[in-house]
């Protein structure tokens, strides 16, 4: 399997010609819904043979492939570098020997709906949380129509996970957290609740979702962490926590999160390594590359790296140009970013330095944008990472905005780890 970026005057007829793949697999791989493709646009190319292309060398196809030179080398022994010659046959080794934990954040509706995106993805899921349950001043939950999602994780040996969250109809809430953690009774209550919760309706643990912690809230917030855990570890039920990225302990509003102190109670920690640059920023890549290596090599200063789960964005911003302070980028899934491109023919362009695509377009009323977004290579870029790291494994919000490159990409870089 390999990642090929698309050349002016490519289509994808001459593409599955030039590398012997079926149009129909290239659609399929890479969810084309249009036949149009742009130049700079990364197609997904599930062969484990490859034919050699005038200029390629062993280097040249170890890096489309995002495999090391030497296991190149030692697959295809009789190869000699410097005799590749168009047409010529090279053996990709496609066969993982890292295995890692998947963990899918994912809508509950109460629906069918729930039960096929489970069921669909579940060959390549570990951990599903399903999403959401809100906190009360009192430390109540709120009630979501998830017993068949329950059920349906189970059967497909996957374990299930109530998020339990800040989330108001205002956004999360930094005061609402704040206030059911320094309460002791609203604190237990709540403890009480979600042990109640997972254990009548038969989930597999929990994952706290608490957004906006503030500095003053710290300790109390980890406070509460180890006394869930005490609660829920007993009966052999996991926590699991959300954090925002973080690359020191200066950063203000992140000081509400003590690494070290959640890494050493939690049983997996999901690092939300993306929006760097959000709906309220300025334009720019969502998860450069280099600030994620850089979270996860702080966060290793803190905890094992056998608990970090590392959380990738399935979407994109785009932002209406110039940029002006206080406007809001919309929100734009992966597939959806390809499909503004190819529609409007405008040329995908990729930042080596932030292993990210972006575009450029103007829309219907001569407004120009820039999109921002992820795609098979910044993927393959951060699943490079997990097995550079030897994280836990890789996790995304959230599977219902679909990505179909990255069932495949999951199964080119992991053994999968499934619940028995």
């Amino acid at each position: 399997m390999f990642v090929y970026s698309v050349k002016p005057g490519d289509s994808l007829y001459r593409i599955s010609q030039k590398y012997h793949v079926s149009v129909d697999m290239l659609r399929l791989v890479n969810g084309l819904i249009s036949p149009n493709i742009v130049p700079g646009q990364a197609l997904l190319i599930n062969k484990t043979i490859y034919t050699v292309q005038p200029g390629d060398s062993l280097y040249s196809i170890a890096k489309m492939a995002y495999v090391p030179l030497d296991r190149l080398k030692e697959s295809n022994p009789g190869v000699d570098p410097n005799q590749l010659r168009p047409g010529m046959e090279v053996v990709i080794p496609d066969h993982p020997t890292y295995t890692a934990s998947t963990f899918s954040y994912n809508y509950i509706t109460g629906t069918n709906h729930d039960e096929a995106i489970i069921h669909d993805f579940a060959p390549y899921s570990t951990y599903y949380s399903f999403f959401e349950y809100h906190i009360s001043i009192d430390g109540s939950l709120s009630q979501i129509d998830d017993l068949k999602a329950i059920e349906t994780a189970w059967v497909r040996h996957t374990a299930p996970l109530a998020t339990i969250t800040n989330l108001t109809s205002a956004g999360f809430s930094p005061i609402l957290a704040s206030q059911v953690l320094n309460n002791p009774t609203v604190r237990q209550n709540l403890i009480n609740n979600i042990y109640n919760l997972v254990s009548m309706k038969g989930y597999a643990g929990v994952n706290i979702d608490f957004e906006g912690i503030m500095a003053q809230d710290r300790d109390m917030f980890s406070t509460f962490l180890s006394e869930l855990k005490n609660r829920l570890g007993s009966e052999g039920f996991l926590l699991t926590v959300a954090v925002p990225p973080k690359t020191n302990d200066n950063i203000p509003w992140l000081r509400g999160y003590d690494y070290g102190g959640i890494g050493s109670v939690v049983d997996i920690i999901f690092i939300m390594a993306y929006d760097w640059h959000h709906r309220g920023s300025e334009p720019g890549p969502v998860a450069p590359i280099n600030d994620v290596r850089r979270t996860i090599e702080y966060a290793l200063e803190k905890m094992n790296s056998r608990k970090i789960i590392l959380g990738v964005p399935l979407y994109g911003y785009d932002w209406i140009l110039p940029y002006k302070p206080g406007t809001l980028a919309r929100a734009v899934s992966n597939q959806s970013a390809i499909q503004i491109a190819t529609t409007q023919g405008t040329p995908i362009q990729y930042s080596e330095s932030d292993q990210s695509p972006y575009f450029y377009y103007i829309d219907q009323l001569g407004q120009s944008h820039v999109v921002w977004f992820e795609d098979s290579r910044s993927m393959a870029s951060k699943m490079e990472l997990v097995t550079e790291y030897g994280l836990l494994g890789i996790g995304a919000w959230q599977i219902g905005l679909q990505f179909p490159e990255g069932v495949w990409l999951l199964r080119k870089f992991f053994n999968i780890r499934r619940v028995t």
